[in-house]
């Protein structure tokens, strides 16, 4: 292959053993010690000239034996590092050094991370382990080391697939409304360019029936077999829920997101399996849809630059919608175009993250959300919705209440839970449901939140360690909660669709002195906008009896808090853009919201603006 020969002749033949692909990665061994660890220089030149990712790595009979190699590693790294595992990849002479603050395990300017390689000689790799315990970052991290020898095949053959010199008769750039045009769910587009085929999210409409629950990939342009990457913007069911279902009925190419994604999409589509079981109804896939995903997942942070096919170039750049979650962008050809997706953004400050990247260079095609585009979606300054929200939570514990909270797993929870601690709430909060397991998640990956949430993890003020918050773990635990007056409960599902939040209603809804607050969306046809306009008598299943609740609590709700920008942040979003796109595509809208922010941005920016419906091809080159 003509990359891997430029590679080998770019360094003296006696220091290369041989040069492997991992991905859009090339990786090159070496038996050669000072090459090893002084060759950064000459590799940093390589990669301005090829634009590609490189790394040298010493052949492993070459390193320290992992007994050794741990035990240097303990000698070096500070105690307050607390590191809770190291284990090692010997067929790719690595080692991963699990640590409560991996900061101290890299040192000021990676002084310590560098003594570490010098004396082991193995090549060291830092996660943060999370403050909270959980296990599904545990196993997701064990999952991909146990299967190192198979991903070590599948990434070269990704790589071989990447860096081919594939040829098609294809000149142009296109793409296909697969789902969420017109509409919001089933987030789905395939891109076709001269040399690869990506697909941009696949999830599900959760309140959806029949087909229209599923993206359209019965189109005759969607065909598995030529798919080169499916690439993932962020976690949500109705961009990430039918990925299960593409890897066990025959895709077997790799899954591009960032790392708090990985996690995030594992602990949701293991729910809604969980979910769809208990409710009696057929999951679309199994767990080992989901199990496959991992095993052909690649993660990239964000702002790393990563070939997924051989003329596509993808990045992500924070999105302020939720954790991990990504705008992406994708580099075709050789500057022939750019095209950003927005995915679900957020463009002012929230207690959980910053505001969404708007640095991008150059930008042809924008595509961008238009969940609150209408003129008439505006919503309260988030000062006045947090202010709101603490007022009817301490009336509620002044009249010695319990103040219930449905709320989103992710997200919106840890929003509530921070906005919390920020205030100095003192009363005890209950925490039910798979919104424990997503906190913890959320604790991995401080990186990936606000600079302010950041800076308090890593200076050891986790908010969401604050001893406030408990864990509801049985139905045991909410009877003694509901006793443990005043207090907080926020729980799973945040539309009292199913979930723990049931129980706690139906044991809180008679009693005037609590409170129910609502904090999300409430979509039409669910029971939590039936309570939403009014309804004081609903049907609820007890033992398997149906019988009436009759709300006496106090119902609130809290706009302002939603992890979607409105009208007035989308447009100035683009205006805040470093690069004026050619071409605006709206998707995720309902009825006429598509449209509304279509014209909105073609008078304000005097662009062309697309609103296309499901199935529509839009050529952009």
């Amino acid at each position: 292959m003509e990359i891997l020969e430029k590679v080998k002749s770019s360094f003296p033949k006696d220091v290369i053993e041989r040069v492997e692909l991992e991905g859009c990665e090339i990786v090159i061994y070496t038996k050669d010690k000072v090459f090893f660890l002084d060759a950064a220089e000459q590799v940093r030149e390589l990669v301005s000239e090829i634009k590609k990712r490189i790394e040298v790595r010493l052949e492993n009979s070459m390193c320290l034996t992992p007994e050794e190699a741990k035990k240097k590693i303990l000698e070096i790294v500070p105690e307050e590092a607390q590191i809770k595992d190291i284990y090692f990849e010997p067929e790719r002479s690595i080692v991963f050094i699990v640590a409560q603050k991996p900061g101290v395990v890299i040192g000021k300017g990676g002084e310590t991370l560098k003594k570490i390689k010098e004396s082991i000689l193995w090549v060291p790799k830092v996660e943060r382990s999370p403050e909270i315990t959980s296990n599904i970052v545990k196993s997701i991290r064990n999952l991909i080391h146990e299967e190192t020898k198979w991903r070590i095949k599948f990434l070269k053959q990704v790589g071989k697939s990447i860096f081919s010199e594939k040829s098609t008769n294809r000149e142009w750039v296109r793409m296909f409304c697969l789902g969420s045009f017109r509409e919001v769910g089933r987030s789905c587009m395939l891109f076709e360019t001269p040399k690869s085929k990506v697909l941009v999210d696949c999830g599900i409409n959760a309140g959806g029936s029949g087909n229209n629950r599923y993206p359209y990939i019965t189109a005759k342009e969607f065909d598995l077999t030529e798919i080169d990457a499916i690439i993932l913007s962020h976690a949500h069911l109705d961009h990430c829920g039918f990925v299960p279902y593409l890897y066990e009925y025959g895709y077997d190419g790799p899954l591009y997101c960032t790392p708090p994604v990985l996690d995030l999409f594992t602990l949701l589509n293991m729910d809604y399996i969980d979910v769809m079981q208990k409710q009696g109804n057929q999951p679309l896939f199994t767990a080992k849809g989901v199990k496959e995903a991992i095993k052909h997942s690649i993660t990239i942070d964000y702002n790393e630059v990563s070939d997924v096919g051989p003329d596509i170039r993808l990045t992500f750049q924070p999105a302020g919608h939720m954790l991990g979650g990504g705008q992406v962008h994708l580099h075709i050809g050789q500057g022939l175009h750019n095209i950003v997706y927005t995915s679900d953004i957020k463009f002012t400050r929230s207690r959980l993250f910053d505001p969404a990247f708007t640095g991008f260079q150059r930008i042809e095609t924008l595509i961008i959300e238009s969940t609150y585009g209408s003129n008439n979606d505006i919503m309260p300054s988030r000062q006045e919705a947090e202010e709101t929200l603490m007022d009817i939570v301490n009336r509620t514990m002044e009249r010695n209440g319990i103040c219930l909270i449905p709320s989103f797993a992710v997200g919106r929870a840890q929003e509530i839970m921070a906005i919390l601690d920020y205030y100095k709430f003192e009363y005890p909060v209950f925490i039910d449901g798979m919104i424990w397991d997503s906190t913890a998640i959320h604790t991995a990956y401080p990186e990936y939140m606000s600079k302010s949430i950041e800076s308090k993890i890593l200076q050891g003020e986790n908010p969401f360690t604050n001893p406030i918050f408990k864990r509801l773990a049985s139905q045991q635990d909410r009877e003694k909660a509901w006793e443990d007056r005043p207090c907080v409960i926020i729980s799973t599902s945040g539309m009292l669709e199913g979930g723990p939040v049931m129980s706690h209603l139906i044991a809180l809804g008679e009693d005037k002195r609590n409170s129910l607050v609502f904090v999300g969306y409430q979509a039409e046809g669910s029971l939590g906008r039936r309570v939403q306009k009014g309804w004081k008598e609903i049907p609820i299943n007890v033992n398997g009896k149906n019988m009436t609740l009759k709300l006496e609590l106090e119902v609130k709700t809290i706009d302002g808090l939603s992890g979607h920008a409105d009208v007035k942040e989308l447009t100035n979003y683009v205006y805040r853009l470093k690069s004026k796109p050619e071409r605006i595509i709206i998707n995720h809208g309902e009825e006429n919201k598509p449209i509304s922010l279509a014209s909105t941005l073609h008078k304000m920016f005097k662009v062309e603006t697309l609103a296309p419906r499901n199935l529509d091809a839009i050529r952009l080159v």
